[in-house]
């Protein structure tokens, strides 16, 4: 999902670059670990490039690193200034107790007048609709490092059921703060992202 993410956000840099947009970068975690000015020059967009290509280097196995999406909206809602068309990369998947505390930062992107476009990272296939073969797997929480040990006809029914909840609710959310949601399933193309953005460029200007 991460090399998936770099690769459309590099194709949406370069998009801004031809088209002379100023464009900024923000990498999180469970904090900010990079937030650049907006920018269109071509020192900038090289700049970029080379934080982007630093996230495809592996991390060795024992590097958990855990992720807060909604602190890091909050964060970066507070950050912009000027009213921005805001385009995320996220999985979104947040512990579902703090699911509301996650709606309320995408509503504070909303609130602070900026466009936002939210690309739901996803694999598809093993993530929603959880087709795995039916042996024994071991799962490793890589925010954690915890493993579990299952066979997945024993948890698929309750699992799927519960991912396609949150993930409609999810989108009727995005869809009351006006928040375009596009799926970004990384075993499609790339043109479910370019699309969009050009779509909603046009609407901007």
């Amino acid at each position: 999902k991460i090399t998936f993410s770099v690769h459309a956000a590099a194709a949406l840099i370069y998009l801004f670059k031809k088209q002379r947009d100023a464009f900024g970068l923000s990498l999180f975690s469970d904090s900010i670990e990079l937030h650049t000015p907006c920018k269109s020059s071509s020192v900038h967009q090289k700049y970029l490039s080379g934080e982007l290509e630093k996230l495809l280097d592996p991390l060795p196995v024992t590097a958990f690193k855990k992720t807060s999406t909604t602190t890091a909206l909050h964060e970066i809602s507070e950050k912009l200034h000027k009213r921005s068309l805001v385009i995320i990369f996220s999985d979104m998947l947040e512990n579902s107790a703090g699911a509301d505390e996650l709606y309320a930062s995408l509503q504070h992107l909303r609130h602070n007048k900026h466009e936002v476009i939210l690309f739901h990272v996803i694999d598809k296939s093993k993530e929603i609709e959880f087709d795995f073969d039916n042996r024994p797997y071991k799962f490793i929480d890589i925010e954690k490092g915890e493993e579990l040990k299952i066979t997945p006809s024993e948890v698929k029914e309750l699992y799927t059921k519960r991912i396609k909840e949150y993930k409609n609710e999810l989108k009727l959310k995005c869809g009351q703060y006006r928040i375009e949601f596009i799926e970004a399933d990384i075993n499609r193309g790339f043109e479910q992202i370019l699309l969009p953005y050009l779509l909603k460029r046009e609407k901007l200007f």
